[in-house]
């Protein structure tokens, strides 16, 4: 019993010390209140990608401040990403365990739960694979951004670096790339094909939208009157930065299908994923 006891007691001082070791080098997300992150760690895992593939890096990104972004993408990335943004404080408890008891049902990590706060941790500092220790890191890195920055910084930081193509980072070189226009200047109808391809930009593509986005585009365009974005107020002076990159934009062609269109007072039914939950965060 006493040698149980020491495995024991041994095993519990190695997870204290390793719990300990993962809080004292977590990143410093303090200089984020007044300067723009200079790369991230998805942008540095897409260049190494490239270069295994013997293809040169590419990355194009316009930095846009946060009361620039037209309030329609801010609405239709709510809706997608994390329509609670306003009430948590960097994790969704109510999404957090709903995905916990839908991966321990599909004995896998399926699904992630994640809200913007976490997304833009994982973007900043982390990477894309799915473990337990990378989610911790996850969920400590998202209470220090809830912590340092206020809410209309974490949505500016993440509109401004999340991927939206094949090297294309940011909410204005994909509006340019898209729609050859600001994302100062973007429509309901645009904004809401842009939200509904980050769960996979590398294969939608809202400049030649599938009848898939189409209806994604029309689920998001029916709730975007159900959120309000953080409003802009006055924040710390930040150094502009210079864009990266030419924005090549898509030539504009016919659409693949004309978009379903919803008859008034007819909701749309919205088809489920797993756990009984709308795909791709809506």
């Amino acid at each position: 019993m006493k040698k149980v006891g020491r495995v024991l007691l041994a095993v519990l001082a190695a997870g204290v010390g390793y719990a300990a070791f993962v809080y004292l080098t977590l990143p410093d997300v303090r200089p984020l209140r007044t300067s723009n992150p200079a790369t991230t760690a998805f942008m540095e895992l897409r260049a190494r990608e490239a270069r295994a593939r013997g293809e040169q890096p590419k990355r194009v990104q316009r930095w846009i401040d946060y009361g620039r972004i037209s309030p329609n993408l801010k609405r239709a990335v709510l809706v997608t990403e994390d329509a609670r943004f306003w009430t948590h404080e960097g994790i969704d408890l109510d999404e957090l365990k709903e995905s916990m008891e839908a991966n321990i049902e599909r004995m896998e990590f399926a699904r992630g739960g994640s809200t913007i706060t976490q997304q833009l941790a994982k973007n900043l500092y982390l990477s894309p694979t799915k473990n337990p220790i990378r989610k911790l890191r996850e969920l400590l890195i998202a209470r220090r951004l809830e912590a340092e920055l206020t809410k209309q910084r974490i949505l500016e930081l993440y509109l401004n670096v999340i991927e939206w193509g094949d090297g294309i980072w940011g909410a204005d070189a994909a509006a340019r790339t898209y729609f050859h226009k600001s994302a100062s200047d973007l429509s309901a109808a645009e904004s809401a094909l842009l939200s509904a391809a980050i769960s996979n930009p590398h294969i939608f593509n809202p400049a030649h939208p599938s009848a898939r986005l189409h209806r994604r585009q029309q689920m998001v365009m029916q709730r975007m009157g159900a959120v309000t974005p953080p409003p802009v107020v006055a924040g710390p002076p930040i150094p502009p930065t210079p864009d990266i990159g030419d924005v090549q934009p898509v030539p504009e062609v016919p659409p693949e299908d004309p978009p379903p269109v919803a008859l008034p007072g007819a909701p749309m039914a919205i088809p489920k994923g797993p756990g009984g939950k709308p795909p791709g965060g809506l």
